[in-house]
């Protein structure tokens, strides 16, 4: 053993000094692969960026990182987003969830908010903001109090809807809504605060008081839109959702078959042809309450992949042809090593290796090239473009260092680098001593 541990290191000796002796032709190379690494990373980081925010916006404006919602069905073909009686849900979620964080009732609601200057259809969220323990660390007020939505016929609104409506602090509003008894009702409401955008999901979206909510779609305290679940640990999601289901259907509910990545308005038409009436509780994730704009970071990884592979193609034909001119030009070197006693083994690994201390040191510095891009531009808060704002959710470009991806990334490409060199190598190593030290040029 040891004295195989001797050869092998004596092998990536000899293939670091010729990398060191053709200088110029291993910069061109490893410039190269660390160019590509340096865009991998750099694209995973804006990825992992827009995820990132992806998540804090949803799960703080419209779900949590599990969502027990539902229907209720008064007859069989009219339907309302409530859940009944819900404080007994929210006690057998608590006994259930062994690293649940906290979790909440919402009210939903879809209705017209009228200024005096324009209207404008904004989705409801219905919030008790003294068990609301996520939003005073995430939104960011840009005048007013959050804790004044407190008071009962108080509104919070984002910058871009307060400016479509021309409204500021301390004016009146109106909403206007057909309730689920097919009864029209108004409830007036003031501004508490505007808060700073953070993305799409904000530009439709407004919070009020639990009570002004029920007020204005005139249903009782004990029923709300959805319990929003937050847990400690993220990667938990699938097993608690079927501890959750098992729990729930044991108590008596009827939990819905699950129909990923659809929002939950999205089940109207098909709840109300189904023949039932009463309660039936559904189960999502924050991925499926946000599917309809999943695509945006599905069109990041995509464009990621999709420059990442051409490039590789483009490096890995490039190590090819380098160690082909390598193999060439150092013919009469093969064919002493091979007189003096190298195996055709050492041959094949000492090229083999060089091809792998190349990909190493090119997608260590793009590694780090890339991760120093992402931190200086992610300081600097590059404002998003209204296209790409709307569905990448955040007004600012955000960069996130993710450790895994990186070194994912890396090994990747100096994998690649080292398995495109075997073809070359094998041929180096087949190399005939006489005939190798024979050849000229």
């Amino acid at each position: 053993m040891k004295h195989w541990l001797e050869g092998v290191s004596q092998l990536f000796l000899i293939a670091f000094r010729n990398l060191l002796t053709h200088s110029r032709r291993s910069l061109l190379l490893g410039g190269a692969i660390a160019g590509v690494t340096t865009l991998l990373v750099f694209l995973g980081c804006l990825s992992s960026g827009v995820k990132a925010t992806m998540i804090e916006s949803a799960t703080t404006v419209a779900t949590g990182h599990l969502n027990i919602g539902g229907f209720y069905k008064v007859t069989a073909g009219q339907s309302a987003p409530l859940v009944t009686d819900y404080k007994k849900i929210e006690e057998i979620i608590a006994k259930t969830l062994p690293d649940l964080d906290y979790l909440t009732a919402r009210g939903r609601g879809w209705a017209r908010l009228v200024s005096a200057t324009d209207s404008t259809q904004v989705g409801i969220a219905g919030v008790d903001i003294a068990h609301e323990p996520r939003l005073p660390k995430v939104i960011k007020m840009e005048e007013g109090k959050l804790e004044d939505l407190a008071k009962p016929g108080s509104i919070l609104l984002f910058e871009s809807l307060a400016q479509k409506l021309k409204v500021k602090t301390g004016d009146s509003l109106v909403f206007s809504v057909l309730t689920d008894r097919g009864v029209n009702n108004t409830v007036d409401v003031r501004v508490c605060g505007v808060a700073k955008d953070m993305g799409m999901m904000t530009s439709f979206n407004v919070f009020i008081p639990q009570e002004t909510l029920n007020q204005l779609y005139q249903i009782n305290d004990s029923a709300t839109g959805a319990i929003l679940v937050y847990l400690k640990n993220m990667n938990h999601i699938p097993r608690d959702m079927d501890l959750l289901r098992k729990a729930l259907t044991g108590a008596g509910y009827t939990v819905m078959d699950r129909e990923a990545d659809k929002v939950f308005w999205q089940k109207f038409d098909e709840v109300n042809r189904e023949e039932w009436t009463g309660q039936k509780l559904d189960i999502t994730t924050w991925e499926d309450e946000i599917s309809w704009a999943m695509w945006g970071l599905k069109g990041v990884d995509g464009l990621s992949y999709l420059l990442t592979t051409i490039l590789l193609v483009i490096i890995a034909v490039g190590i090819m042809n380098t160690l082909w001119i390598a193999i060439r030009e150092r013919t009469r070197e093969i064919g002493t090593l091979r007189a003096i006693g190298m195996r055709r083994r050492a041959v094949l690994t000492m090229f083999v290796m060089e091809a792998f201390c190349l990909g190493a040191m090119g997608t260590a510095t793009g590694a780090l090239l890339g991760s120093l891009l992402a931190v200086i531009l992610d300081t600097l808060h590059f404002p998003m473009p209204p296209g790409a704002e709307m569905f990448l959710m955040s007004t600012t470009f955000h960069f996130a260092l993710d450790p895994i991806r990186i070194l994912g990334g890396a090994s990747i490409i100096t994998l690649c680098c080292t398995l495109v060199s075997l073809i070359p190598s094998f041929k180096a190593a087949r190399m005939r001593p006489i005939t190798a030290m024979s050849r000229v040029g």
